[in-house]
């Protein structure tokens, strides 16, 4: 499993790919060569930052100062920052004046139609609303729930697992990680002999410290591979995702926008959900009482997850909106063009939710958190994200009550700058 395991070590967000690649087609028409260009400025890196688990001190700074601020780039880019809780919504619940579709980059620094992920998070409605009409059946609570025997299977099997090593074991490889890829893999109905190349397609793809034009090959890579699944799904039908969208909407949708809806749920799914089960983990090793209220209360589970949801939203940056008419929003004029980030962290400590919102309470009752988004691009996967953390957190509690951090504290090494923020490696010791 290490071996199989070691080569997924960071996915980022298809959107900080999206952003970079928007900033850059912007700066490209100001006459400055995109080829030179490895990175988003200092200045746009700031919502992404963190010291350990809090955001950095300047995006509370921003949210006090100023809820929707200007965003400083350089050449000419227009672009808004939102920390505040009331405004992001206010954000994110426009189903109009805003849009999120992946056309505003075709022309642009090299961006083609071939290009195009697919998929919800780059869409706009109608094109958005009908394909969600066709995948929200498959995630409700009545269909994920099919998949609860397995989730807790594949829990068992990864503690199992670490109960059998000798000294420290890698949390993240061991069990953040294979929970949601296994997971997915059953959901989708990819073939669990596939997942090596499953799980590579899915990594290191928009990383804002290695540049923002290098993830078109591995987008159209993992697309190719996902049409290859889909048109196999097309000749004899499974029981996963994939084969139930065929068999009651094969006519509605074709294999390209299958293979899209799939890369997000791959892309979407995993990496958040594994960056949860070991940050939340590390929350747990630093909070003995959260410890032992999860391995003996039933009902502190769910509290806990909320809000370490809530408190971690390691999905730091909502897709970017590209604003299509002059708009005010929560006072602030928004010129047509401009580019609004909306910092899901900075919404999510915001006072507007309650008192103390920068620390970490598992004993606060749940608060409307915008950790899977808002409107219409809320993850569709939340469910089955909560489903996975409700059954790991206490599962690996009450398996190892002696766990503990293998190296001290100050020796973990977070990621510098990323979309989804996690650990790169957690080691503990279980026994």
């Amino acid at each position: 499993m290490r071996r199989e395991l070691s080569i997924v070590r960071r996915v980022r967000s298809r959107a900080i790919g999206w952003m970079g690649r928007r900033y850059l087609a912007r700066v490209r028409r100001n006459g400055i060569d995109l080829s030179r260009m490895r990175s988003l400025p200092e200045s746009a890196l700031m919502p992404l930052r963190r010291d350990g688990l809090d955001p950095v001190p300047a995006l509370a700074d921003a949210r006090v100062s100023a809820p929707i601020s200007r965003l400083d780039l350089p050449f000419g880019a227009n672009a808004w920052l939102v920390t505040g809780h009331d405004e992001a919504k206010a954000v994110l619940g426009r189903a109009t004046g805003f849009s999120s579709d992946f056309t505003h980059l075709v022309g642009n620094a090299g961006v083609t139609d071939g290009d195009n992920p697919g998929g919800l998070g780059f869409a706009d409605p109608p094109v958005h609303t009908r394909l969600r009409r066709l995948l929200t059946p498959e995630f409700t609570m009545r269909r994920l729930a099919r998949l609860t025997p397995r989730i807790d299977e594949i829990v068992t099997e990864q503690l199992d697992a670490m109960a059998r090593a000798d000294g420290p074991v890698d949390l993240w490889e061991a069990f953040a990680l294979p929970i949601p890829s296994l997971t997915i893999c059953e959901l989708l109905g990819v073939p669990y002999e596939e997942r090596d190349r499953f799980q590579r397609l899915s990594t290191a793809r928009f990383d804002l410290v290695s540049g923002a034009l290098n993830s078109l090959g591995a987008i159209t890579e993992s697309l190719s591979y996902l049409l290859d699944i889909v048109r196999a799904q097309r000749e004899a039908p499974g029981d996963g995702l994939l084969g139930m969208l065929i068999r009651e909407h094969g006519d509605e949708i074709s294999d390209r926008e299958l293979a899209g809806l799939a890369d997000g749920v791959l892309t979407g799914g995993l990496e958040t959900t594994a960056s949860m089960l070991a940050l939340g983990t590390l929350l747990l090793l630093r909070d003995p009482d959260a410890f032992a209220q999860i391995r003996d209360d039933d009902a502190a589970v769910n509290r806990f997850v909320e809000e370490s949801l809530r408190y971690l939203t390691v999905v730091q940056l909502a897709f970017p909106r590209f604003a299509t008419q002059d708009l005010d929003i929560a006072g602030v004029r928004i010129e047509q063009g401009d580019i609004v980030l909306v910092s899901l962290s900075g919404a999510n400590r915001d006072p507007a939710l309650g008192t103390a919102m920068e620390g970490f309470d598992p004993a606060r009752p749940p608060s409307p958190h915008l950790a899977f988004g808002h409107g219409i691009h809320r993850c569709i996967g939340a469910e089955l994200a909560r489903m996975e953390l409700r059954a790991a957190y206490p599962a690996l509690v009450r398996r190892f009550p002696e766990l503990r951090l293998a190296v001290p504290p100050g020796d973990l090494s977070f990621r510098e700058v990323s979309i989804v923020y996690g650990v790169e490696s957690l080691p503990v010791l279980v026994k």
